[in-house]
């Protein structure tokens, strides 16, 4: 039985008309920095469609629809441009930890925003020190009459710019040897901008090779106060439990844009096979190339298809991370393989600047790195795994 419904191809079509009409235009000028960030005006026009809001109940002004469709809006927006397809992985990050873990106040106060893209969010996980072994992160949350003062380094913080909330994780127990015993999560209020704009966080963008778009910062947090009511729940050293059922949406999330990328250098290449001619008749007559272009297919629809499962798994309100972990491997090495098939087929014009492969090519690097790297998410395979 098929798990993508006529809904779910009218929600498809409507994502790829959008993405063809404002997103394709202006992909190279935002790769090629003649844009320093994503053009407000394309966010306010995805908040219109209601791309933030997908997954959240309509009760927070969200559209309360289902993880597949979450996918797929996700895999077209990608097409045109990876970073488009991420703006909206910070609000499912912090989104979801309100929905979750959040108190009744908190999920009034930044549910509805985030749903409708009036709230842009930036999540502060990462340390310099502390990548995947979250337990070490040491950035520390003092208690103090109304709130806690933040102090600490936090890295790769996509996003933090534009942001109204950063995300932050924090230390609440002083106690190093607590590890992931001892965090806490806190909503930090600050102005958007186009470089960092709070009296009390200083932030330095790093050079990235693609996934442009979107500045990934390393910040500096200075006795940054957060009132008391904006610790996500009521309980503190409750933040990496929180942390970790989240990450399922976010990986099934990051798994489609990976699908996205793949299926625009697909595209791409198959076209160029039809259209190139060698030794007296297009490429795509050439045995070599149409092995290519099928294993491609078979590589990314492959993928595809382990997205939706992972995503109908998430929507029967079960643990997933087994699913959501297959799934962002899977897509992460079909990801890096399609798009550098994808340059084979166009020769030395794929490593050129001249047409959009090469842009594929640098945006699915990163895919197998964010979100948890597949180093990580093979740990959470093989634990589930031996635990049954």
């Amino acid at each position: 039985m098929s798990l993508i419904t006529n809904d779910h191809e009218e929600f498809r079509a409507a994502v790829r008309k959008f993405t063809q009409e404002e997103i394709v235009p202006i992909a190279e000028d935002i790769d090629s920095y003649k844009y320093p960030d994503i053009p407000q005006e394309i966010i306010k026009k995805m908040a219109e469609q209601g791309y933030f809001g997908v997954i959240f109940p309509e009760e927070y002004d969200g559209l309360g629809l289902d993880y597949i469709t979450l996918s797929i809006v996700s895999e077209e927006l990608s097409k045109g441009l990876l970073s488009v397809g991420s703006v909206m992985t910070r609000g499912i990050l912090t989104g979801t930890l309100l929905l979750a873990h959040g108190t009744d106040d908190q999920k009034k106060r930044f549910l509805p925003g985030i749903a409708t893209g009036e709230f842009m969010t930036a999540a502060a996980f990462t340390e310099p020190d502390s990548g995947s072994d979250t337990g070490s992160m040491i950035t520390k949350a003092t208690k103090v009459d109304g709130g806690y003062i933040l102090n600490g380094s936090k890295a790769w913080c996509t996003y933090a710019n534009r942001a109204h909330y950063l995300t932050v994780l924090a230390r609440t127990d002083s106690d190093l040897s607590k590890r992931h015993k001892g965090l806490s999560i806190f909503m930090v209020e600050k102005e958007p901008g186009e470089d960092i704009d709070h009296p009390n966080i200083k932030g330095e963008p790093i050079p990235t090779v693609g996934y442009h778009g979107m500045k990934s910062y390393n910040l500096s947090l200075e006795d940054v106060f957060v009132p008391e009511e904006n610790m996500i729940g009521t309980e503190e050293n409750r933040g990496f439990y929180q942390l970790m059922e989240t990450y399922e949406a976010a990986r099934l999330q990051t798994a489609a844009r990976a699908v996205g990328v793949a299926q625009a250098a697909f595209d791409f290449s198959l076209q160029y096979s039809k259209e190139r001619e060698q030794f007296g008749k297009p490429i795509s007559e050439h045995q070599a190339i149409r092995m290519k272009l099928s294993e491609m297919a078979t590589e990314l629809e492959a993928a595809r298809q382990l997205v939706y499962y992972a995503a109908s798994m998430k929507d029967s309100g079960k643990r997933c991370d087994l699913e959501a972990g297959m799934a962002k491997v899977k897509s992460a090495k079909a990801a890096e393989y399609v798009t550098r098939e994808a340059m084979q087929i166009l020769g030395g014009y794929g490593y050129s600047k001249e047409f959009p492969v090469e842009r594929f090519w640098r945006d699915a690097r990163v895919i197998s790195i964010f979100e948890g790297t597949s180093e990580i998410q093979h740990e959470v395979i093989a634990k589930s795994l031996l635990s049954k």
